[in-house]
C-alpha cells in the first residue's frame, strides 16, 4: 500500500568530509586538507569519522607521506595550494630526522643513531640519495644546497637535487614534482632551503613549505625546523574506510 507524506532527507551519522583526487605514482590518491592548526591537533583530526561526501560511507584517515603531500599540493598549484595553504600559512609537509652526519631522513620517526643506521643496511643508492623502505628515504648532507638557489638547483640537478628528491621520494635524477612547484612560473625568486644543517644528534622535525615571506612573496620557502606543535600549519591525510563498528584506521 502507498504511503502518502513527507520523506526526510537522511542525515549522515558522521560530517562529511571534503576530499581531492590527485594523481600519486601513477595512481589515484584521495586525500583531504586539514588544518590550520598544529599538526598534533591535525593529525588527531585524521583519526575522528567522517562521512564520504557521495556514498555517506564512513571514513577516515592516515597521515600522508612527505611524497604524498607534494602530490597533493602539485595538482593544480597555481589555483589550490599556492593561494589557500603556501601564501597564507605553511604545508606540514611530513616528519624528517636530521642527523649529525648522514644526512635527512623523511618519513621516519626514529632517533636512535644505531638503528638509523641498520636502517641503510638494506637501503639502496640512487642517484645520490639512499632509498631505504617504500617511504623512508636518505638525503646525504653532501647531496642537496642550503641557502638561497635557482629552483634547477633545488629541483632538476642530479648533484644538488638530493632532498627535493628525497622529500618527493623520487628514484630518477629529476624531483618532477618539485620542478613544477618551484618553477619560474610561480617562484621567480627560486628557493630558499633553510635549517637543513647537520644536527648535534638525531632530532625529529616538521620539513615546511611555503610562500616566503620577504617583500615579494615570490621565492619557495623549504624549512627543516617545524615542530609538531607549530602553529598555523596545513597538512594532508590519506583516506581510509572504516567498516561499520570498527574503530578508526590508524
Amino acid at each position: 500500500m502507498t504511503r502518502y507524506g513527507i520523506i526526510k532527507t537522511k542525515q549522515p551519522e558522521h560530517p562529511p568530509r571534503s576530499l581531492l583526487v590527485v594523481p600519486h605514482k601513477k595512481k589515484p590518491l584521495i586525500v583531504s586538507r586539514f588544518g590550520p592548526n598544529t599538526l598534533k591537533n591535525n593529525e588527531a583530526e585524521m583519526q575522528k569519522i567522517y562521512s564520504h561526501p557521495q556514498t555517506g560511507e564512513p571514513i577516515t584517515f592516515r597521515p600522508a607521506t612527505t611524497s604524498e603531500s607534494i602530490s597533493a599540493v602539485v595538482y593544480n598549484f597555481a589555483e589550490i595550494a599556492k593561494p589557500e595553504i603556501f601564501d597564507p600559512g605553511w604545508l606540514q609537509a611530513g616528519r624528517i630526522i636530521g642527523t649529525p652526519e648522514l644526512g635527512v631522513f623523511t618519513n621516519t620517526r626514529e632517533t636512535n643513531p644505531d638503528n638509523l643506521r641498520l636502517l641503510l643496511d638494506n637501503a639502496r643508492k640512487v642517484n645520490g640519495i639512499y632509498i631505504v623502505s617504500d617511504t623512508i628515504a636518505l638525503a646525504p648532507y653532501e647531496s642537496f644546497q642550503r641557502g638561497v638557489q635557482e629552483f634547477g638547483d633545488f629541483a632538476v640537478n642530479p648533484r644538488t637535487n638530493g632532498l627535493a628528491r628525497a622529500l618527493e621520494y623520487s628514484k630518477g635524477k629529476k624531483a618532477t614534482n618539485f620542478a613544477k612547484i618551484a618553477g619560474e612560473e610561480n617562484y621567480n625568486l627560486g628557493v630558499n632551503v633553510r635549517y637543513f644543517d647537520p644536527t648535534s644528534e638525531p632530532v625529529e622535525r616538521v620539513a615546511g613549505l611555503y610562500s616566503y615571506r620577504d617583500a615579494d612573496c615570490d621565492r619557495l620557502g623549504v624549512d627543516g625546523d617545524g615542530w609538531d606543535d607549530d602553529d598555523g600549519g596545513y597538512a594532508f591525510g590519506v583516506l581510509n574506510f572504516v567498516a561499520e563498528g570498527d574503530a578508526p584506521k590508524r
